[in-house]
């Protein structure tokens, strides 16, 4: 998973230096490989998370249509009728060369007595994940009620905002956009999400408000206390868990599921250091199908994730590893983050659950046995203390960043002693790689062919036995070198 985009970094080489840079560029020159290429892989490896633009605005004004139109496919689920939508879903896109996120949400409402809870909740959503927002009116009814009330809402948002003044199938429905200029955000857009006129004047607008995406810069600690989001699944003892650590009531604690709405930062001290600690809702199955409050309080969560720098996820050991444990892990994962699994609730394991409990974790989660594992008690607080080992463990492999010339001495070893399989009578190789980012650790491999996903699993595993890499995801990405017309 790349999450970054040419940034405009005065170097344009990630976080190799200069010199290293230089010993890199002459062995890719080398191998055969196209400076451009070589240097388009380092600039998607290298920088920071990539900018987000939320897709907002009442149900089946064209939202989901408008979002497959800017990825150029059909990702997002299209019918005629309002809601469809209900899941938040993010996708990667890319326009004039540069890449960003789309986050396609659900439709706001208001009912007869005004804009409801839901409304107010995407609201506060719109603000803490997104950059830049674009605002979806239908041209051919006009502005509503629920428009009106949705602009006093972004307005108060602070975020900029580009007016889409969609179903403009022709010059006829010129004038209906123009009538969009009294919501008082600027200039209305006209476009055809369905057919795509106007798509490509309002993206220019987009990338006009949209920040590029942060350098990284390896070795300097993020600003502040470091931001630790307790995730996982409702009633699992999130909000126990920070409750203990803080040493105080800080959150509402209830046997009924779900009490916790939206996420609560605080900051605690522990292991003689400070942290910011994210309690958040828990993340309920089958989100799409949640009304209200619960499902906007699925969508904070995972905005707090998104600005988390670890997660340390609760698992609830007196019952059996669920499918939602392993989808909120996937979560973190994907989402770059340090991780850390927490098996609360330990004091009450009899040695039969025991037993099958570790018997679950070595089936299904093998995927993460490189996270540290903590067994606690958020009621008693035992062992909360070996929380900030863990966590400082999970950080260090996630800003760990291995030297080029000491990776592809390894890689050389690797190749030599375990080469790819050969497949239909071809051999790949890798030819060079190198770190171009940390947080999570990023590699791009520049190889003769196409690597099998077995492989790269396999050359994953052998970096985490030489390296340690303890605690993080480790993404990457491969290169494959062009074949070359022989000079005559």
């Amino acid at each position: 998973m790349n999450e970054q985009i040419n940034s405009g970094d005065a170097h344009g080489h990630g976080e190799l230096g200069d010199a290293e840079y230089a010993e890199f560029m002459e062995l890719a020159a080398q191998e055969g490989f196209d400076t451009e290429d070589v240097e388009g892989a380092l600039d998607e490896a290298g920088h920071g998370p990539l900018p987000v633009l939320a897709v907002v605005g009442r149900p089946n004004v064209g939202k989901s249509t408008l979002v497959n139109r800017i990825l150029g496919r059909r990702e997002a689920v299209v019918e005629d009728r309002p809601g469809v939508t209900r899941d938040r879903v993010t996708y990667e896109a890319e326009w004039a060369g540069r890449r960003f996120k789309v986050v396609d949400t659900g439709g706001w409402e208001q009912d007869v007595l005004g804009i409801d809870a839901s409304v107010a909740a995407q609201a506060e959503f719109a603000v803490e994940a997104a950059d830049a927002v674009v605002f979806v009116v239908d041209a051919a009814v006009g502005a509503t009620d629920t428009d009106e009330a949705v602009v006093k809402l972004l307005r108060r948002a602070g975020k900029p905002v580009v007016l889409c003044a969609n179903k403009v199938d022709g010059p006829s429905g010129e004038a209906d956009a123009a009538m969009l200029w009294s919501l008082g955000l600027g200039e209305p857009y006209p476009v055809s999400a369905l057919h795509g006129r106007g798509t490509g004047d309002m993206l220019d607008e987009v990338l006009k408000v949209l920040p590029r995406a942060p350098a990284q810069t390896f070795g300097t600690a993020l600003g502040g206390p470091r931001r630790v989001a307790l995730i996982g699944r409702p009633n699992v003892g999130k909000s126990s868990l920070l409750n203990k650590v803080a040493g105080e009531e800080r959150v509402v604690v209830d046997p009924l599921a779900g009490t916790t709405r939206d996420p609560v930062d605080e900051l605690v001290e522990l292991g003689g250091k400070t942290w910011k600690f994210v309690d958040t809702a828990g993340i309920r199955r089958r989100v799409h199908l949640t009304e209200g409050a619960d499902y906007y309080a699925s969508l904070r969560t995972a905005a707090a994730l998104e600005k988390a720098e670890v997660a340390v996820v609760l698992v609830d050991v007196s019952e059996s590893i669920s499918v939602q444990d392993l989808r909120i892990i996937t979560m973190a994962v994907e989402a770059g983050r340090a991780l850390v699994l927490a098996y609360n609730k330990w004091d009450t394991l009899d040695d039969e659950r025991r037993f099958y409990l570790e018997r679950e974790i070595e089936r299904d989660l093998v995927q993460v046995q490189w996270a540290p594992r903590v067994n606690i008690s958020a009621r008693t607080g035992r062992h909360t203390e070996k929380l900030v080992p863990a966590i400082e463990t999970a950080l260090a492999g996630w800003e760990t960043r291995i030297p080029t010339g000491r990776l592809n001495a390894f890689l050389g070893e690797l190749v030599a002693s375990h080469p790819h399989p050969v497949r239909g009578g071809k051999q790949p190789r890798i030819l060079f790689g190198t770190q171009a980012g940390t947080r999570p650790p990023r590699f791009v491999l520049f190889a003769s062919g196409f690597l099998e996903a077995g492989y790269r699993r396999f050359i994953e595993r052998r970096l985490r036995e030489e390296f340690g890499f303890e605690g993080t995801p480790i993404h990457m990405s491969v290169r494959v070198r062009e074949k070359r017309k022989k000079r005559k």
